[in-house]
C-alpha cells in the first residue's frame, strides 16, 4: 500500500540509551510468503533493494550495498524465522554498527511490515528515517511491478518531517 505520498510519513523515531531507532510499519497488498520472499530472495533484493552476495540463512554473513541510500558493509543474519522474523547486525566502515529487526504479521490477503533500525547516531536521526524510508517505499513499488523512487528527490521530501520529529527527542 505504501505510496510515494510527499507528506506521508511511515516512521517514528525513539532515543535509547544514547543512540537513536527508526521505526517504520506499513501494510502491503500481498501475502506474507510474497513479502518475505521479496526481503529474503537475492534476485528479488537486487531489485528494489541493492547488491546483496553472501549467505543469507541464520548465522550466515552477507555484503550489502544499497542504491538508493548508498550504505555499504555487511549484515550477519542473527534470526531468521521464515516467513515472520528476520534481524540483521550491520557493519560498515563509515557508519556506526547497528541492528535492523523485520517483524511480518499476515492480516487477510494484506501483510504488516514493521521494520526497526537501531543504534543509530541521534544527530543523523532524521536522515536515516527519511532514508530508511526510501528503502520501504522502493519494496512497496517493486511488490506493485514498478521501478524504484528517484532516492534523492524523495529523501528531499520526506527529512523535513523526520527534522521536526528528531527535534522532539530527548536523549534517554
Amino acid at each position: 500500500m505504501s505510496t510515494e505520498t510527499p507528506g506521508r510519513v511511515l516512521g517514528t523515531l525513539r532515543a535509547e540509551d544514547g543512540t537513536g531507532t527508526v521505526r517504520l510499519e506499513d501494510r502491503f497488498d500481498t501475502d506474507v510468503d510474497d513479502l518475505w520472499s521479496a526481503l529474503t530472495d537475492p534476485d528479488r533484493l537486487a531489485r528494489w533493494l541493492g547488491e546483496v552476495d553472501g549467505d543469507l540463512r541464520e548465522g550466515g554473513e552477507f555484503r550489502a550495498h544499497y542504491t538508493a541510500s548508498g550504505w555499504e558493509g555487511t549484515c550477519r543474519v542473527e534470526v531468521c524465522r521464515p516467513p515472520r522474523r528476520l534481524l540483521l547486525r550491520t557493519s560498515s566502515t563509515d557508519e556506526p554498527d547497528g541492528v535492523v529487526e523485520v517483524t511480518l504479521t499476515a492480516d487477510g490477503d494484506q501483510t504488516v511490515l514493521v521494520l526497526e533500525d537501531r543504534g543509530l547516531p541521534l544527530a543523523q536521526i532524521a536522515a536515516y528515517g527519511a532514508g530508511d524510508q526510501v528503502h520501504v517505499e522502493d519494496l512497496a513499488a517493486h511488490l506493485a511491478g514498478r521501478g524504484p523512487c528517484d532516492a534523492r528527490a524523495r529523501w528531499q521530501e520526506l527529512h523535513p518531517a523526520y527534522e521536526e520529529m528528531a527535534a522532539d527527542l530527548a536523549p534517554a
